[in-house]
């Protein structure tokens, strides 16, 4: 798959929330399964040992390298239209423009095929390594999917929808039955894909997704709990999205989604499960989350357009849930996950501004509802990968290494992008270093002009677009 890796410079990573760690002229190696063997200083006895071994790659002044993002809600065929139908009402907007697309490319294999790919490829330039994928209806489009995933080294999530309801009577299937029948095939033959290939080639897994409980009847919400249980499937779904969901839910169900998914033993809350949005669950539905262990999937883009509230963040967080953030390509029109990062922080923000107005207790002492830069980092690189049950997103020995070189500065004390850089005349390029200064500097106002490479589970990927393509 990759080769050994040795690499020496500088390495960042935020390893607990809120804090952020920068490793000056580290030492890291990895073997060729991908795994890190070894993660030093490069002045140590062990590393000098090491360098005297084997060849080794340094990395240009300015240069560091970061765990890459993990996207832990995207819906792979929305790719299709990006950008479009956000001035719509969330259910309005599913009929006209995504179960349409959907509908789309499970009629086109060629088309999924030239969407997927390309959406690969961006991802790659945007620093992503690993998607939770929702998918559409149809298996073979999913296995499309997952193929292009794999074939680009991408660590993929892949969710076949299932749907037995739905507002659009030309997208859903036949039956309960029929859906779960599909589930069970899908997961099997997404599977195949990679069993010939050794463990650590293995990058697409198979994810059950009953899409929102408004398109899940409760026989097959309870049939798909069953079949995670007995296969040990990871689940994602949305929960509580917005106003006009939850009152669609309420009618139809006569309770809120937390409930329909938690009740009748359905075994959909678990460990294994990421729910996206949540935009409207109190405290004790939180601390209910917390308790089955499940995973929250936050996307304040896409929260922004479609949701009547903000995502509680920070109470989710102090609660103990897992979190980590999404796109929602489509219903956030941005496919990199730094963007996810500022609207995270923006988004709390005014959240506590708006709490300092309505009670007046500005600057009381009182816990702030808001996130720093660091602590959406967090929930970039080691969140999304702790919600999947990964050990990725930190630098640390026996991690697969997912990671992505950025670039601040050139040899000559330039900043790269939109990156300006003014002590190089007066320090001299040679000793300008990464600081927590320059890395918040990329993080406000970093692109892909910073990325020089991004690997996963040690190989460099490919980030170059087919012109034919």
């Amino acid at each position: 798959m990759g080769r050994e890796l040795c690499i020496r410079g500088t390495f960042a990573h935020t390893q607990q929330l809120g804090e952020f760690e920068i490793f000056h002229d580290h030492l890291l190696i990895t073997n060729s399964f991908g795994v890190t063997t070894h993660f030093e200083a490069a002045t140590s006895a062990q590393s000098q040992a090491q360098l005297a071994a084997q060849s080794s790659v340094t990395l240009p002044s300015g240069h560091f390298i970061l765990p890459n993002f993990v996207d832990l809600h995207l819906h792979a065929p929305q790719f299709l239209y990006q950008g479009n139908g956000l001035h719509l009402p969330l259910m309005q907007w599913l009929d006209e423009y995504a179960f349409k697309a959907e509908e789309r490319l499970d009629a086109d294999p060629a088309l999924a095929r030239k969407v997927y790919t390309r959406l690969a490829h961006r991802l790659i330039q945007h620093g992503t390594g690993t998607v939770l994928f929702f998918g559409t209806i149809k298996e073979e489009t999913n296995l499309i999917l997952a193929q292009v995933m794999q074939n680009a080294g991408l660590r993929a999530f892949v969710g076949k929808l299932s749907m037995d309801m739905s507002s659009r009577p030309s997208y859903m299937e036949s039956s309960t039955q029929t859906s779960l029948q599909a589930a069970r095939s899908f997961v099997k033959k997404c599977r195949d894909l990679t069993s010939t290939l050794p463990q650590h080639e293995r990058l697409v897994e198979p994810v059950l997704t009953p899409r929102f409980v408004p398109t899940c009847s409760d026989e097959l919400l309870l049939g798909l709990g069953k079949l995670s249980a007995a296969e040990s499937l990871k689940i994602q779904s949305h929960f509580a999205e917005a106003m006009d969901q939850v009152e669609f839910v309420r009618r139809q169900r006569g309770a809120e989604d937390i409930d329909v998914f938690d009740r009748a033993s359905s075994g959909l809350l678990t460990s294994r499960t990421i729910q996206a949005h949540c935009t409207f669950l109190d405290l004790p539905s939180f601390q209910h989350v917390r308790s089955c262990r499940t995973a929250i999937a936050h996307c304040p883009l896409s929260n922004s357009y479609f949701s009547a509230e903000p995502f509680r963040l920070r109470e989710a967080l102090d609660e103990g849930v897992k979190v980590g953030l999404g796109t929602d390509i489509a219903g956030g029109y941005s496919l990199d996950i730094m963007n996810s990062m500022r609207h995270a922080v923006s988004v709390s923000r005014m959240r506590q501004g708006s709490k300092d107005i309505i009670t007046g207790t500005a600057g009381d002492g009182s816990k702030s509802l808001a996130i720093d830069w660091k602590e959406s980092l967090y929930l970039a690189t080691k969140g999304g990968a702790t919600a999947l049950g990964l050990t990725t997103g930190a630098f640390a020995v026996g991690s697969p290494f997912d990671a992505q070189e950025i670039g601040l500065f050139d040899s000559n004390g330039s900043g790269v992008g939109a990156i300006d850089i003014f002590d190089a005349e007066e320090l001299g390029s040679a000793q300008l270093s990464v600081t927590m200064e320059m890395v918040e500097k990329w993080w406000c106002l970093g692109d892909t002009r910073n990325r020089v490479r991004t690997w996963v589970q040690g190989a460099k990927l490919d980030s170059e677009i087919s012109p034919l393509l």
